[in-house]
Order: structure tokens, then sequence, then C-alpha cells
């Protein structure tokens, strides 16, 4: 089912919102004249602004004022673009472009790009925590909330713990994130928390009739990898590097919106599962578009994956299959939120709007 022409024009007057605040956050900045132009030129390049469109609609669905948001708003797409920034680097995925133009380093040089990420990083917590300056009316507790949601989706558990296991999984030596909180039950609650597909759904990476058309990984080291692997544990790794490279910062966006609207545990619970699910759905649809997609209207190179090694979902499920999982995954999150009635239409329509996306 398509997205609704109403929800895209929601979306774009987020968008603009966001886009204004931003604006208005950098002009705030006393900042050397070369940092602010690099960490301006990243921030404000075009871009979805997924994770602060997320932060005002579970702050919305929670029945909260759109003004409390958008600080948690800005906060969030600050630490998006450092990640990207730093993601971009010759020692990270060492990419040359990023929405459709030179990636930071490629303009300003290496330093000066990673002392921009460091500056946003570092922005976002000063944005959430001034906003209690500006509105006296601000609560406290809810600042303080809002700045542990954010720095725990943000570092070692959640983003920043992803992007190693990613690095880890390129160099054939995956290795587990530790989760003592976790026990196996809790585990099993919630397929886009734990994805577990069948075995009989996947497609073995030999055989051409499960609709695998993409490439091999290129990296000897991943090979061998992934030839000591059983499908299903492999998939069970991707799923893990995601739920926290991805999926952390994306289910902390409806958390903090939440929160802004002083949202009760049990509406938490239900958008962070949303956010999850959504998080693993968006990352499938990003691996299908490096293999399937058009440069033009991504912005960067498509195969980069291959090239790198990684493991993608169409490398270990196949296309046909990779879709199938993210469509389930969509579903799953729409019924996470019909708790909300009438008013999870426009987060309905935005996980449609994830697997429906060309860029």
């Amino acid at each position: 089912m398509m997205s609704e022409p109403g929800f895209k024009t929601h979306l774009h007057k987020l968008q603009i919102r966001i886009d204004a605040a931003l604006v208005d956050e950098l002009a705030k900045t006393n900042w050397p004249a070369n940092l602010k132009s690099a960490a301006e030129y990243s921030l404000m390049a075009s871009g979805k602004r997924l994770r602060p469109v997320l932060v005002l609609l579970a702050n919305e669905v929670c029945g909260g004022q759109q003004k409390d948001a958008i600080p948690a708003a800005c906060a969030i797409e600050m630490i998006h673009t450092y990640s990207l920034i730093h993601d971009d680097l010759p020692s990270m995925d060492d990419d040359d472009f990023r929405r459709g133009r030179p990636t930071s380093h490629k303009v300003f040089g290496e330093a000066l790009a990673i002392l921009a990420g460091d500056c946003l990083l570092t922005m976002a917590f000063e944005t959430i925590a001034a906003a209690s300056n500006v509105d006296r009316v601000a609560n406290s507790r809810q600042i303080a909330e809002q700045i542990r949601i954010l720095a725990a989706a943000a570092g070692g558990a959640g983003m920043v713990g992803g992007q190693v296991l990613d690095l880890e999984a390129e160099r054939g030596a995956f290795v587990a994130a530790e989760s003592p909180g976790q026990t196996k039950e809790n585990s099993k609650n919630h397929s886009c928390e734990q994805v577990s597909p069948a075995v009989d759904q996947m497609a073995n990476p030999a055989d051409p009739a499960a609709g695998r058309s993409v490439p091999s990984p290129t990296n000897s080291k991943t090979a061998r990898n992934v030839s000591n692997q059983t499908a299903e544990t492999r998939v069970v790794e991707l799923s893990q590097i995601h739920k926290m490279k991805t999926g952390a910062l994306i289910a902390g966006a409806l958390e903090l919106g939440a929160a802004s609207a002083d949202a009760d545990e049990h509406s938490r619970k239900q958008l962070r599962h949303y956010g999850h699910c959504i998080g693993l759905a968006f990352q499938i649809a990003d691996d299908l578009l490096d293999v399937t997609g058009d440069q033009s209207k991504l912005g960067k190179k498509p195969g980069r994956d291959a090239d790198l090694g990684k493991l993608t979902y169409p490398g270990l499920l196949g296309i046909e299959n990779s879709r199938a999982k993210a469509e389930q995954l969509v579903q799953e999150a729409c019924d996470a939120v019909a708790v909300f009635g009438d008013r999870s239409r426009w987060l309905t329509e935005l996980a449609r709007f994830i697997v429906e996306r060309d860029h």
C-alpha cells in the first residue's frame, strides 16, 4: 500500500520546520569561521530528516506540543550528521559522496571534518540542555531524561557500538556485543528486536533460484568469515549490527518525542518497538537501494557495500526475501502504534514510506 499524498505534504512541512530550527541553532554559535562552514555544509545538506521527524511525530501522537520537541529534534539530527561525517572518512567507509555532494573530508580535509563532527556531537547535548534556559516552564526532569536517551542511543551500546561491529564484520572478525540485561525469553518477544527469519525462507548464497542477484563480498577476510557460518548465524549478526548502528538512534528519536510530551511508560514501550522495527526496515531498504538504486537519486555511488565486503540483507537473504522481510517489519511497526488509534496515522504512513523510497 502506497503512502498517502497527504503524508508527503505533512512530511515536507515538518522538514521545513526542522531546517529552520537548525539554521537558528547554527546562528547562535560563535565558532571559528572554517569550523562553522564545515559543520553547516553537512548539517544543512539536503536529507530526509527522518530522525527529527520521528521526534516530532512521537511528540504529536503522545499529545505533546511541537515546540517542546524541537530542541531534541535538532539534537538528534546533529548526532546523525556527525555520524555520517565520521562514517565517510578514509579510516571508516571511505566515501567520496554524500547526499549528492562531495563528502566533508573531501571539501575541508580530514582534520576539519573530524572536528566538525565532534562539534556537532557536543552541540546536540548543548541544544537540549539550553532549552531549560529559554523556556522557564520546561521540566528539568524531562530535559535530563532526553539527554540520557540521546546519549544511550548514540553511545557504545547504540550507534557507535554498532559501527564498531560493522567494521569488525567487514574485517571478518565479528564480536558480539554484550547484553547482560536481555534474557533469551525477552529476546523472543519481538521479531524486529531479535530478528530470526525462518531458515527455509533464506536465500542460499549458491542458489540463483532463491532470487539472489547481488555480488558476493570482495573482501577476502569477510568471505572467509562468512564461509564458516550458517545463514541463520550471519543474519542474526547482521541484525545485531543494525539494531545498534541504525535502530538505536531511530528508536531513540521516538522515545525523545515521547519524553518531550511526558508520555507514560506503555506509550514509550510501543514507540520504542515501532522504532526498532522501522530502523531495521530502513536498513534493509538501504541495502536494497545499494544494489538496485539510481546514483542520481541516491546521491552516492551504489554498490559500495559489495566493494567493502559488507554483510547485507540482499547478500544473505536475496532481493525478494529482503523485500518481504522489510514489509513484515513495517506491518509489525504499524501494529505497535495501533494503540494510539487515529493519532498513529502519520507514523503508519512513515513506516510505509521507508520501504517505498528511492533514495
